[in-house]
């Protein structure tokens, strides 16, 4: 059942306690749909990273073409969060339905060229990652086999951010919650064969992943199609072109899904000169980043009650209240994301034990958990604050401030540290910790001008 937004809102002459219990009542949906999607990604790498680090590596490759397209998506479910959340806390709820309604089908267009242009150049592209020899072809398949379900994961990203922007957290909680369900089960049966199925490896943790996602998109577009969410639309008259609706939607989404593009872009080239070190130093960072995903939980949690409590309040004209939230959230998400910084600075080779058993994958990944270990508190106040920001619909900051420490910081340093320093990819981890840190300052220091509370939507 849909989470009414009225109720998620503090109430005039609120006190802390009232504001923090709107901040989790947002954020422990997305925390829960995480926790179960970070067990099944955990459990997915680990199947595959016991094929060995040729496996891990053919799917890492073949990931960061398609999170370059997904991070387009993600920029637009943030933008279209960001306006419903305003139109909402504005008291129209019929035209947040409406423009929920533009950005889908825009959405949807953009998908289906997306996932053309996957398929015609699947090995072109994992080639181009720098791939090894022996990578390429089950690369390539593993790609192949993904563009299927990527189209309803790609327009039900936009869908799920307007859903949250009206406060409904729980419909997409559900929905990702049998998405993962399936792709847990999908992955043990496929990729070793259990219970009489065959032993597809690779390919099978692909098979898994598309099936599940093809479900999720239809269990999330029947209800919403047939006007049965909390956003009210009229099936198909709202999905027509609206000139003036789609403006005021690019006016916020296309910046944020910029912003989302160059930080996929920036992570496609961080990746391929990861990859340009080799197998064993590609796959400890993969296996790195799928053990540190744990703490993305929190953060991604209070930074999506940020984006929600900030443009409902605006909507609403109570920007004290919006600023107050985002606060609330940012704390929130540092005293949880701080907690488990500790276990990947004090047991990351146990951590990394999880999916491989190679010695040196497990070594070189655990020096990858330290770095991030001791860089997860500056990361949570960047992601939460420019959280808050996006819900403000001042999105143009944010895409600026990510282009520049997206590229110039963290391409920089990685390519100075790994060609000039020779430091080989703890290099790349560094520059990594070094992006988080300014965009935490630089965030925070935006934040307290409050120039983001006259941002126009």
């Amino acid at each position: 059942m849909a989470v009414a937004a009225d109720r998620l809102l503090p109430q005039p002459s609120p006190d802390k306690r009232k504001i923090r219990s709107a901040v989790i009542g947002l954020a422990w949906p997305v925390m829960a749909e995480m926790f179960l999607q970070t067990c099944t990604q955990i459990v997915s790498m680990a199947l595959v990273g016991h094929l060995g680090a040729t496996a891990v590596t053919s799917i890492g490759l073949s990931m960061q073409p398609l999170n370059v397209f997904y991070g387009l998506f993600t920029g637009a479910g943030v933008g279209a969060t960001a306006i419903v959340a305003r139109m909402v806390g504005g008291g129209n709820k019929r035209e947040a339905g409406r423009a929920s309604a533009q950005a889908v089908a825009i959405s949807a267009i953009i998908a289906a060229v997306g996932t053309i242009v996957m398929f015609t150049q699947a090995r072109a592209l994992v080639v181009w990652m720098g791939a090894e020899p022996d990578v390429v072809a089950d690369g390539t398949r593993y790609l192949l086999i993904m563009i299927p379900g990527l189209y309803f994961m790609w327009v039900s990203t936009v869908l799920t951010g307007a859903l949250r922007g009206a406060g409904d957290m729980r419909t997409p909680m559900k929905v990702n919650i049998i998405i993962n369900v399936i792709n847990f089960v999908g992955n043990l049966l496929l990729v070793y064969g259990l219970l009489g199925f065959p032993a597809l490896g690779v390919f099978g943790a692909g098979l898994a992943t598309t099936f599940a996602r093809i479900v999720g998109g239809v269990l999330l577009f029947v209800p919403y199609l047939s006007g049965k969410t909390v956003l009210p639309v009229v099936f198909p008259q709202d999905f027509k072109w609206d000139g003036e609706l789609v403006a005021r939607v690019a006016r916020v989404g296309i910046p944020g899904a910029m912003e989302r593009l160059m930080i996929s872009g920036s992570h496609l080239f961080y990746a391929r000169m990861v990859a340009g070190l080799g197998s064993v130093s590609y796959a400890a960072h993969a296996i790195g980043i799928n053990a540190e995903s744990i703490s993305y939980m929190p953060g991604n949690g209070f930074a999506t009650a940020a984006t929600t409590l900030v443009g409902q309040n605006l909507g609403a004209d109570r920007p004290d209240l919006a600023e107050q939230a985002a606060w609330e959230s940012v704390l929130l998400g540092c005293a949880f994301v701080g907690t488990m910084g500790l276990a990947f600075i004090f047991v990351p080779e146990l951590l990394m034990s999880i999916y491989t058993t190679d010695p040196e994958i497990i070594s070189l990944g655990a020096i990858y958990l330290r770095i991030m270990g001791f860089s997860q508190i500056h990361q949570a106040v960047g992601f939460v604050f420019l959280g808050a920001i996006r819900g403000a619909g001042d999105t143009k900051f944010v895409m600026w401030v990510t282009a520049f420490s997206s590229w110039a910081i963290r391409l920089g340093m990685t390519w100075a540290l790994i060609n000039v320093a020779k430091t080989g990819v703890t290099g790349a981890w560094w520059a990594m910790a070094a992006d988080g840190l300014f965009k935490a300052i630089v965030s925070l220091l935006w934040f307290r001008t409050g120039n983001w509370k006259r941002a126009v939507v």
